[in-house]
């Protein structure tokens, strides 16, 4: 792991700008962390000489719920915005993603998904301002910085173009109660069927209501967790459920009513026991390595198709793996594509993300864990969107493609994976990146290239 020079944690906006001019002085490439769930490790790592500017110090709030806005400092932590806006009021959330100790700063940039999407949207498309420091050291907002780069950093990926010290976001309506259930199946009990079916429907169900797929090896079988959030009471979610998808045969003892902040507790990764205060620690993840894809479905999979893949469960390296299926729909589809640089919109059935885990350490004991991860991506290619192969940007996978960072980088290696995670928005962001920061000053083995031609 390449080590920078320095890593600082500033307190103020005055002082990031500070690190821009020096850096840019002493000609050290800049990388931003702000939570810890960077999946390519971009945020801390660097093939040339390099400062970290970690973003831990600056993460406060203010919300502002008679209004329903909130300005969040972009090192603030996912799990605890979501437990201070419960603080101010239990009828208002931000649909922003699962994991409590992701920092905003990234989460917000490349689009932000989480259980309130089929409702509300992204994160991103909830943004209404920011502050960000560019190439030059100046402290910019949506006024001053202009609507194409107040575009481009929300869904774009803001490390391309500057660093936002904190955004200003729209606040959203949640019910005083929601349900919650998660109903397993196995392939001995029905899994294919179920999961094939929810392909042809889980897009269409009510926008209160989302269900995802969790897919893992369990013992010496393959089990579908059908996990749930569904915005109002038991007694609105049944009918909902015997109308929309009664083959998964929902029970109301396996339902739960909760406030919503107890929901998102539900859906984090935290350890079973977990109370609602450890959503706002910085509580790093158990030292593990891993590796992500992503994929998106626009027509359903084939049974023979679902029964092939779950075979790689079988294999030992599938042992911790995981396939996340996210619905889509709802919300989403009447968004344009061209709102935000975030194209996955309508005619989205849903999202996967593929994920392996493993302990061992040392380079030959990784190989056999991302050869395995590529081998799956590869037999769903045919069942998965084409022309591009559209892939998401916080699932950042640098198989797509890289580019050289020494010096500027090629636009045409960069549209190798740029149109994957960004479509036709790819070329309006080159423009912005080319316009705001000519001299490349952010830049990482994935950020948006300038193009002088």
């Amino acid at each position: 792991m390449p080590k920078p020079s320095f890593i600082i944690t500033p307190f103020t906006e005055s002082q990031i700008q500070a690190l821009v001019l020096c850096s840019n002085s002493l000609g050290l490439q800049i990388r931003v962390r702000c939570g810890g769930h960077d999946y390519e490790g971009l945020s801390y790592s660097s093939k040339l000489p390099y400062i970290i500017i970690d973003m831990r110090n600056l993460a406060s709030m203010q919300i502002d719920a008679e209004n329903r806005v909130a300005w969040v400092e972009g090192g603030a932590l996912l799990g605890n915005l979501s437990y201070q806006i419960s603080q101010m009021s239990s009828n208002l959330a931000f649909p922003n993603g699962l994991c409590p100790t992701v920092g905003v700063g990234g989460h917000f940039s490349g689009g932000g998904y989480g259980t309130l999407l089929r409702k509300y949207g992204l994160a991103a498309d909830n943004v209404l301002d920011a502050r960000l420091v560019n190439s030059d050291g100046e402290i910019l907002d949506r006024e001053s910085m202009g609507e194409d780069l107040f575009w481009a950093i929300r869904g774009g990926g803001a490390a391309s173009f500057g660093i936002v010290t904190a955004w200003k976001i729209r606040l959203v309506e949640v019910p005083e109660t929601v349900t919650v259930f998660t109903v397993n199946a196995t392939l001995e009990k029905n899994l294919t069927d179920l999961v094939h079916r929810w392909q042809t429907i889980a897009h269409e169900f009510d926008q209160d209501l989302f269900v995802r797929v969790v897919i893992t090896r369990a013992n010496s079988t393959v089990r579908a967790a059908f996990n749930s959030v569904f915005l109002g009471k038991i007694d609105r979610l049944l009918p909902l459920m015997e109308e929309s998808f009664p083959e998964l045969g929902l029970r109301e003892e396996a339902c739960m009513e909760r406030k919503w902040i107890e929901a998102v507790l539900y859906f984090s990764d935290l350890p079973n026991g977990s109370g609602l205060e450890d959503l706002t620690r910085r509580n790093p993840n158990p030292t593990t390595y891993y590796k992500a894809k992503s994929d998106y479905v626009v027509t359903p999979i084939p049974k023979h198709g679902l029964e092939k893949l779950w075979e790689f469960f079988f294999e030992d390296e599938a042992e911790r793996a995981q396939i996340i299926l996210a619905p889509y729909g709802g919300k989403m589809s009447m968004i344009s594509e061209f709102e935000i640089p975030f194209p996955h919109r309508a005619g989205n059935l849903y999202e996967i993300q593929h994920l392996v885990y493993w302990d061992e350490e040392g380079n030959r004991e990784a190989e056999k864990y991302l050869n395995w991860i590529r081998r799956v991506y590869e037999y769903v290619t045919p069942f998965v969107s084409k022309n591009p192969r559209a892939a998401y940007l916080n699932y950042r996978d640098l198989d797509l493609g890289v580019n050289k960072i020494e010096g500027n980088m090629s636009y045409e290696e960069a549209r190798v994976w740029g149109v994957k995670y960004f479509k036709n928005n790819f070329e309006r962001l080159v423009k912005v990146k080319t316009k705001v920061d000519p001299n490349n000053i952010f830049r990482n083995e994935q950020s948006i290239p300038i193009n002088t031609n």
